[in-house]
C-alpha cells in the first residue's frame, strides 16, 4: 500500500513539474515572438488574496480607483490563489471585447454560478450556443418595438401615486419596483404587480395576508440574485454555497416563468400568425414574439430570465444613481427642469407635449445627464472574460506598462469600469465630480477608440438592450419631473456609499427624496 503511495506522490510531483516546464516554455515563445513582459504584481496581505477579493465584494470602489494610482493602469493580483489581470486600460479592454474577442469568454465564470437560475442563456454561455441565443433575441428588440412608451407610464403612474408628497421616500427602492413591473409586462405580457400592491397598501389600508404571485416573483428575483452575487465571487468555489431559500426561490421562479412559457406555446400553437398585423405590434409581447421562433420550453424560460436580469437592475440603479445626484445638485437639476419644461411642458399647466423615442433622444442635456450619470456610477462597475487561448493584450507588461502582456489560457481579466471612467487623464482634473456639460466639449476619443466609456459593454456582446434601458430611463426622468415641481435631499449622511449586488446601486438608506409638487 505504501508502495502506491509513492508512486502517487512522483506522478502528482512529475505533473506539477512539467506543468511549470509546459508553462515556462510557453511563456518564453511568447516572449520571443511578442516582446511581453511581467506584469506588475500587486501584493496580497491576506492568505489567497482574500483581501483583494473582499474589497470589490463589498463595493470599495475607492480603493479599487486608489489601487490603478499606485500600481499603474493595468497590474496582477492574486484572488483565490489564482493570478488575475486588472485594467482600466482602454486599448486592452478594446482587444478582450473586440479585437480579440475569439480569444476570451465568459463561462468559465459566469455560467457555474449563475446557471442554476439562468440557465443557458446569452449571459452565461460562449461560442456557437451563445451565437445562436443571441440571434434569437436580436430581433426582439427592434427600435419599432421598443419605442412602444404606454406600459411605461401605465407603470409610473402607479410609482406616483406611491410618493406622498413633502415626505422622504427611497426612490430607488421604487424603481427596482418600476422596472420589474414594466420588465415583466414587456417580455411575459402581465406585469408582476409590484407597485399596484405598494399602492394598494399605502392608499386602501390593504392589509398584507397571503403574498400574490407577482409580488411574490419580484421579491423571489431579488433573492436569487443576492445569492448569485456570492456565487460569482466564490468563482470555482461556488458549489460550496447552494443555500436551501436559493434553491427554493429558483424553483418559484422556474414555475412562475414556466407558467408564461407554456401559456404562450399554446397561444402560439392554437392561434393564426398574426406577424404583420399592426393590431398585434400595438400588443406586442416579447415572450409571444420569441415562442415564433422557438417551441423549446427550457430555451425560452431562459432566455427570459437572462433578460430579466439585465433589463431589470441595470436600469433601476441607473435612475436612483440619476435622482441621488441630482439632489446634491441643485444647480444640474434647475437646468433640467428647464430644459425640460422648454422641451416637452409641465404635468400640471396644459402644455404638455408628446414624449417620443425621437423627443427623447433629441434631448441634448437630458442625455448629458444620464451620461455623466453612467461614467460617474456605471451600472455593472466590474466586469471580466476569461482566456479561452494563450495571448496577449497590447499593453501592461514591464515596470512603464507599454509592453505587452502574456495572457496564458485560464487567466481571468478584470476590466474596471468604475476605475476607468474617473481616470483624470481622460476625464480631466474633475474627472471625480458629477459635471454634464462635459459631454459638449471637445475631448480626445481617438486614442482610446471610444472605448473609454463603456456603460453597456462593448464588440460582439454590447448590450442588446441598451436602448429600451435609455429610453425607460429618460421617460422616467422626464415624467417625474413633470409630476412633480422640487425634488429634495432627504439624507443627512453626505458620504456616498454603493451596495454592490450584480449592479452598483445606491448604498445606506438609498435614494432618499423629498417630492413636491407645488
Amino acid at each position: 500500500m505504501l508502495h502506491y503511495t509513492y508512486l502517487a506522490l512522483v506522478a502528482v510531483g512529475g505533473f506539477i513539474v512539467f506543468s511549470k516546464l509546459s508553462f515556462w516554455i510557453k511563456k518564453r515563445r511568447f516572449i520571443a515572438s511578442h516582446g511581453v513582459k511581467d506584469p506588475v504584481q500587486k501584493p496580497s496581505y491576506f492568505p489567497l488574496g482574500l483581501d483583494n477579493l473582499l474589497v470589490v465584494f463589498m463595493g470599495r470602489y475607492a480603493v479599487v480607483r486608489a489601487n490603478f494610482e499606485e500600481y499603474g493602469h493595468t497590474y496582477a493580483v492574486s484572488i483565490l490563489g489564482d493570478t488575475t489581470i486588472t485594467t482600466r486600460e482602454p486599448k486592452n479592454v478594446q482587444a478582450v471585447l473586440a479585437t480579440q474577442f475569439k480569444d476570451f469568454g465568459i463561462s468559465a465564470r459566469k455560467h457555474k454560478p449563475f446557471s442554476p437560475l439562468l440557465g443557458d442563456g446569452i449571459f452565461t454561455m460562449d461560442g456557437h450556443a451563445w451565437e445562436v441565443s443571441r440571434a434569437l433575441l436580436r430581433p426582439q428588440f427592434a427600435r419599432s418595438q421598443i419605442t412602444q412608451l404606454e406600459n411605461i407610464e401605465e407603470h409610473l403612474q402607479v410609482l406616483m401615486d406611491c410618493i406622498p408628497e413633502g415626505e422622504s421616500v427611497d426612490l430607488q427602492e421604487l424603481f427596482f419596483e418600476l422596472t420589474i413591473d414594466s420588465a415583466t409586462h414587456f417580455l411575459f405580457g402581465e406585469s408582476c404587480g409590484a407597485l399596484e400592491k405598494r399602492r394598494n397598501v399605502l392608499k386602501k389600508g390593504q392589509e398584507i395576508g397571503e403574498e400574490e404571485l407577482g409580488p411574490k416573483f419580484a421579491k423571489s428575483f431579488t433573492a436569487a440574485q443576492d445569492y448569485l452575487v456570492t456565487r460569482f465571487f466564490l468563482r470555482d468555489l461556488c458549489s460550496l454555497y447552494n443555500p436551501k431559500e436559493f434553491k427554493e426561490v429558483t424553483k418559484f421562479i422556474h414555475e412562475f416563468v414556466g407558467g408564461y412559457v407554456q401559456r404562450a406555446l399554446e397561444v402560439q400553437k392554437n392561434a393564426p400568425d398574426k406577424k404583420d398585423d399592426p393590431e398585434k405590434l400595438e400588443k406586442y409581447v416579447f415572450l409571444e414574439a420569441l415562442a415564433k421562433e422557438t417551441q423549446d420550453p427550457v430555451i425560452l424560460r431562459d432566455s427570459l430570465l437572462n433578460i430579466l436580469l439585465a433589463g431589470r437592475d441595470t436600469t433601476a440603479s441607473l435612475l436612483a444613481w440619476v435622482f441621488y445626484l441630482l439632489v446634491r445638485y441643485p444647480e444640474i437639476e434647475k437646468k433640467l427642469r428647464a430644459v425640460i419644461e422648454e422641451q416637452f411642458g409641465g404635468e400640471g399647466d396644459g402644455e404638455t407635449k408628446p414624449i417620443t423615442f425621437t423627443t427623447l433622444k433629441n434631448c441634448v442635456y437630458l442625455r448629458w445627464v444620464v451620461d455623466e450619470t453612467l461614467r460617474m456610477y456605471p451600472t455593472v462597475p466590474i466586469n471580466s472574460r476569461t482566456a479561452v487561448v494563450d495571448t496577449t493584450i497590447p499593453l501592461g507588461g514591464g515596470p512603464d506598462q507599454k509592453s505587452p502582456l502574456f495572457i496564458p489560457k485560464g487567466t481571468s481579466i478584470e476590466y474596471m469600469v468604475y476605475a476607468m471612467h474617473r481616470r483624470e487623464d481622460i476625464w480631466g482634473a474633475d474627472a471625480n465630480w458629477f459635471r454634464p456639460e462635459r459631454w459638449g466639449e471637445r475631448r480626445n476619443c481617438k486614442e482610446f477608440n471610444n472605448f473609454e466609456f463603456l456603460p453597456f459593454n462593448a464588440g460582439p456582446r454590447i448590450c442588446l438592450g441598451q436602448q429600451f434601458a435609455l429610453t425607460e430611463t429618460y421617460y422616467t426622468i422626464v415624467r417625474m419631473f413633470q409630476r412633480f415641481r422640487r425634488f429634495e435631499n432627504a439624507e443627512l449622511n453626505q458620504f456616498v456609499r454603493c451596495n454592490q449586488t450584480l449592479t452598483m446601486a445606491v448604498g445606506g438608506q438609498g435614494t432618499l427624496v423629498r417630492c413636491y409638487r407645488a
